[in-house]
């Protein structure tokens, strides 16, 4: 079989077979798998971009096309949609009624249906521009961005959880939706809303929604695991960050310009000019960054503050791989700052043990720096007991420092699996030599450690291993990796001679196996107070020695903390910032999960093994698109914000043909329920070709030249008679375009899952149209910690809290834990890009419908809004009908529910409504 042939094979069960079973990543995700039969072998066949439709430049032509019929068309678009019938020997079909168009242009743009008293204004109406009134009316309204926000939030794959094995809550997601909300509703212009979402922190820096709006590169799973408990060295933890690149890379090229770089990973793309070292060159735009909770301000001069601070932090960082901080004036200040400090070091005796012990089980061994290292059985809770020998009189204090191990979990301190331990109880006692049994407590006051734990707003500080209550105890989540310590001031008188022996009892009740895994003791005989300085170790080291013996490592290391120290403190008296779940380059490290800093080295790797590094490549674009030039030139490669800015431009530019395209035809899609180009988040080979060529350029032309308007572009459509045609059936029609591609009547729309709910909630007079804030829980959640999947019941959610009245945007979304009712109806899989939706119609569906118990409750609340309206059954039975399907029913529909309410009751009735196809479909 020869290449060509292959290649039309392959190409030939795609367009054919896939295209109409699967939408979106499936349909790639399989077409890859066929394509992969053939890998290496299709190559010679890979166009240029000189034969690909959707490289080629923008038609701008201004002459319409030219149609018989003079009187249809209403705007430019319908010139193109005649053009194309009338050579097929098709004509449109008549115009919808207006009680039709009024509630398909409703849900589209709102997500909700007209109530009965729009419908009357609507049809009382004679004015010639009463529909274009309704358009404005709708695109104007709060409810518009809320709809077509979530059709954005379906693309970029947002969600409120972290996906992969683990589905960990991501509290601080949801200010990103509301952040679509808002651009959509403002009609913010189509290049700044790419441009905030890509580089919002550096192109528009005083602007807090630049910030928000980086919660769309974060939107996609995220390996939390792997990211946070491995170490960076580890293949698992190098792949996750590759992969997580991989994500932030398909969803900004798949989003904004509809292309499958994806697909280079491995190898050059098998069919669209794309160098698999042009993907890595998107990767490196995205190689200094990671997601976290990044912080923000509303207020635009707080922002700048914080944000300007936040950048002094990162640089302060930086140059510590160089000598900017030898610099005179700098070491001036941290000798100043000595001064205030007024650091001394105290005499610490550390004690070497006679014997230890674990109640537990656990084997304890003694190291050559006097410490002992816990190992072997790890009990869930346990209480080491050490004695040691002083000569040391007037001993006025003790320090227990719990020591960082590579022998230990996220080497430690502590023997969890976070590397954290909780010690409930410490207690000391003394016995002279040869008295051991005679041990007697020594009193402890005025505990201070260098680090006190505050998780969930509990305190775990040392106070806690002092209280005698077994239930608290002193922790250091998330400050492990590194070692700490205690101090315990001994009260007066008390006794000690030389040679006393000292017994220490090291109580850890938490359970869970929050035990310490290596630890070492020391006392004092400092007769001023002695605290636990605030310094890390390595700092108070450096303190201790003279400044005029210091190395020049250790005096860069002592004026980054000086000044790092400073920063912080002007920013903790900045007002409690906001939080969005983003990405960024600076951030307090939680584990070892810590920040780049500067843009990690990115290698194209041969066949996508992370084991297999090739040559070291740069940040850049793709080369297929004319006129723009793929190689970002920078100032300095180091600064991470400059590659994101870079890639925003270059999808932003007039001139990139891909990004106008795109836009448009996502547009077109969730009007018609079908784009021009059927594949919106593929404009390659492999995709589709467009069916109205012309009218697509000319919608990327007339939107480009609106200024990127989406609600200027949706008025264009929605006027236009194509979209206010009928969807009536005409079989000879059929015959020639079964799918109605050329758009020969309107398609007609089942409801999606949103649509179905929001929807029951309004014509209940349940919806609660509050907007925005943080995600509602429409489902009940036990064993809640945010280190551990939680558990979730959506059956027992109680359907009338108010958190069931919200409208559906606003719902807490789980990746791997959907909601069943709402996963049957169709709702897109969070973990996938989702530029198209199943539209299936099955006998799951009917059964929710009749049974799900948000719907029997919301069909008793109906029922009881009927009965409020007054009258008989017979008026109930017509209320019912104007609230639910816009219309009075016929005679036979109100004699058979007159019977059915009587026999089955009115509530009943109300469910059987809701499950009707004139209620679930919009023609």
């Amino acid at each position: 079989m020869r290449r060509m042939e292959k290649h039309s094979i392959i190409k030939s069960i795609l367009n054919s077979h896939l295209r109409r079973r699967l939408r979106g990543g499936s349909k790639l995700l399989i077409g890859l798998l066929v394509v992969s039969v053939f890998a290496g072998k299709v190559s010679a066949t890979n166009p240029s971009a000189e034969t690909i439709w959707s490289l080629q430049p923008l038609l701008k032509s201004s002459a319409l096309p030219v149609t018989k019929n003079k009187s249809w068309a209403k705007t430019p678009i319908d010139h193109f949609i005649l053009a194309k019938l009338e050579a097929k020997g098709m004509k449109p079909s008549p115009p919808a009624d207006k009680k039709t168009l009024l509630r398909r242009v409703t849900f589209d743009l709102t997500g909700l249906p007209p109530t009965p008293t729009e419908l009357q204004s609507f049809l009382s109406d004679k004015s010639r521009n009463a529909y274009e009134k309704v358009v404005d009316g709708l695109l104007a309204s709060p409810r518009y961005g809320e709809r077509w926000a979530r059709h954005w939030l379906d693309v970029v794959h947002y969600a409120d959880t972290h996906g992969h094995s683990q589905d960990r809550p991501r509290t601080n997601a949801w200010p990103y939706r509301d952040y679509v909300i808002r651009a959509l509703n403002d009609d913010k212009p189509y290049a700044r809303f790419v441009q905030e979402q890509l580089a919002g922190d550096v192109l528009f820096p005083n602007e807090p929604e630049g910030i928000v709006a980086l919660g769309f590169i974060a939107a996609g799973p995220w390996d939390d695991s792997s990211q946070v408990f491995l170490t960076e060295d580890s293949f698992d933890k190098r792949q996750a960050q590759n992969l997580d690149r991989d994500d932030m890379v398909s969803t900004t090229v798949s989003t904004f310009v509809s292309s499958t770089v994806h697909c280079a990973r491995c190898h050059n793309h098998k069919f669209d000019p794309i160098p698999q070292k042009e993907y890595y060159n998107l990767q490196a735009v995205f190689a200094g960054i990671d997601r976290v909770d990044r912080p923000y301000d509303l207020d635009a001069k707080t922002n700048a503050l914080r944000q300007a601070l936040l950048k002094q932090s990162t640089a302060v960082d930086v140059s510590r791989r160089g000598k900017a901080l030898l610099e005179p004036g700098i070491q001036s200040e941290v000798a100043e700052w000595e001064k205030e400090v007024g650091y001394e070091a105290i005499d610490w005796r550390v004690l070497e043990p006679i014997s230890f012990q674990s109640e537990g089980g656990a084997t304890l061994t003694k190291q050559a720096d006097h410490s002992v290292l816990a190992g072997g059985t790890r009990p869930e809770t346990d209480t080491y007991t050490i004695t040691a020998q002083t000569e040391l009189t007037n001993i006025t204090a003790v320090r227990l420092e719990v020591l960082a191990d590579e022998n230990l979990p996220l080497k430690g301190p502590g023997r969890q699996d976070n590397g954290n331990f909780c010690l409930t109880r410490f207690l000391v006692s003394a016995s002279p030599p040869g008295g051991l049994d005679l041990a007697k407590p020594v009193a402890l006051q005025n505990p201070t450690a260098d680090f006190n734990q505050k998780y969930e707003g509990v305190d775990y500080d040392i106070t806690k291993a002092l209280d005698n209550d077994a239930k608290t105890g002193w922790g250091i989540y998330p400050e492990i990796g590194r070692s700490h310590f205690a101090i315990f001031e001994l009260k007066e008188n008390t006794g000690l001679i030389g040679g006393t022996i000292l017994r220490f009892t090291l109580e850890q009740n938490a359970g869970r196996a929050h035990l310490i895994g290596k630890f070492r003791l020391s006392v004092t005989t400092e007769s001023r107070p002695v605290k636990a300085h605030p310094f890390p170790e390595n700092i108070g080291k450096i303190l201790a020695t003279k400044a005029g013996v210091r190395t020049d490592e250790q005096k860069i290391e002592l004026a980054a903390y000086f000044l790092k120290t400073r920063i912080d403190q002007q920013l903790a008296a900045l007002p409690a910032p906001r939080v969005i779940y983003a990405v960024a380059n600076d951030f307090t490290p939680r584990l070892i999960f810590k920040p780049a800093k500067t843009p990690r080295p990115i290698h194209l790797l041969k066949r996508g093994d992370i084991d297999r590094p090739d040559e070291a490549v740069s940040a850049g674009a793709l080369s297929l698109v004319p006129e723009l030039n793929s190689q970002f030139e920078l100032a300095d490669p180091n600064d991470e914000g400059s590659r994101r800015a870079a890639l925003a431009k270059w999808i932003t530019d007039p001139k990139n043909v891909l990004t106008w395209r795109s836009i448009v035809n996502r547009v077109w899609h969730y009007h018609f329920g079908r784009g021009i180009v059927d594949t919106p988040n593929d404009f390659g080979e492999m995709g589709s070709r467009p069916t109205h060529p012309e009218l697509l350029d000319w919608l990327a032309v007339s939107f480009l030249e609106s200024g990127g308007s989406i609600k200027h572009l949706h008025k264009m459509i929605l006027l236009s008679a194509v979209y206010q045609q009928s969807s009536e059936h005409n079989a000879a029609f059929a015959k020639v375009d079964s799918d109605n591609r050329l758009l020969w009547r309107m398609n007609r729309a089942r409801l999606d899952a949103e649509e179905v709910r929001d929807t029951i909630l309004q014509i209940t007079g349940k919806l609660d149209l509050t907007m925005g804030g943080p995600p509602v829980m429409q489902f009940t959640m036990d064993d809640y910690h945010p280190d551990r999947t939680p558990n979730l019941d959506y059956a027992k959610f109680d359907v009338d809290s108010p958190a069931s009245f919200r409208r559906c945007i606003y719902r807490y979304l789980f990746r791997s834990l959907p909601d069943p009712f709402m996963d049957t109806l169709d709702c897109a899989d969070a973990s996938q890009l989702t530029p198209t939706r199943n539209e299936s119609l099955t006998a799951l569906q009917a059964l929710a419908m009749m049974n799900n118990h948000f719907v029997l409750r919301q069909s008793e609340h109906l029922a009881a809004r009927v009965l409020q309206l007054g009258g008989d059954l017979e008026k109930q039975i017509v209320a019912l009908y104007q609230l639910v399907l816009t219309r009075a029913p016929t005679r036979g529909e109100l004699k058979d529910f007159k019977r059915y309410a009587t026999e089955h009751g009115l509530a009943n009735a109300c469910r059987i409504i809701l499950n009707s196809n004139e209620f679930m479909f919009v023609n």
